[in-house]
């Protein structure tokens, strides 16, 4: 045994001084960090991207209660509505109708809308959720919620707000409804 001892040492050296492979060995070491941050940033991007695309296509369909055009056109309802907003986000798939919430919710003045407390933030209340388009000149507040599931393990703990691990988006639209008539026009054109 006394001779194996100089052999391991011989062979501990000769181990510490090659270079061959070191930076294969250094890249294992920063490839888990490196990946996660990559994973990360793409993860954030989804999640404003998202974000983007729900508060323009709320944006959107929320013109049409505005201009009384989803009130005067008899397909007022929640469903249609939201339906609508998933239509311009088409790229989600059918999974936009089962993550979708909408509320829409009828004001006297916007002193009342300031101090509702349903701008307080917070998530979706399926029991606060209404349907109330209003009529002309009417005081609106549109609220749509999507939730996104997250993906990147370790990113969620950061952004993750909801049940499990998914991320809930929110867009608000608040307006007065245009003094449009209920009724359909009358006389002849040109």
């Amino acid at each position: 045994m006394p001779r194996a001892a100089p052999n391991l040492i011989l062979a501990l050296r000769d181990f510490a001084r090659a270079r061959q492979g070191a930076t294969a060995v250094e890249f294992a070491f920063i490839a888990g960090p490196l990946l996660m941050l990559i994973f990360g940033i793409l993860e954030l991007a989804l999640v404003f991207m998202m974000s983007t695309a729900l508060e323009s296509a709320t944006t959107d369909v929320a013109r049409t209660i505005r201009t009384g055009e989803m009130q005067t056109s008899g397909a007022a309802s929640k469903e249609n509505f939201a339906a609508a907003v998933c239509d311009r986000m088409s790229w989600l798939g059918p999974s936009c109708d089962g993550n979708l919430k909408v509320s829409v919710q009828t004001y006297t003045d916007f002193t009342s809308l300031r101090d509702s407390p349903s701008m307080g933030g917070g998530g979706f209340d399926e029991d606060k959720a209404c349907w109330s388009p209003g009529g002309p000149t009417d005081i609106v507040l549109v609220r749509t919620y999507y939730s996104w599931q997250i993906f990147t393990p370790l990113i969620s703990n950061a952004l993750v707000n909801s049940d499990g691990d998914k991320r809930l988006l929110t867009a608000v639209d608040a307006f007065r409804n245009e003094p449009y008539s209920d009724q359909a026009p009358t006389g002849a054109g040109c």
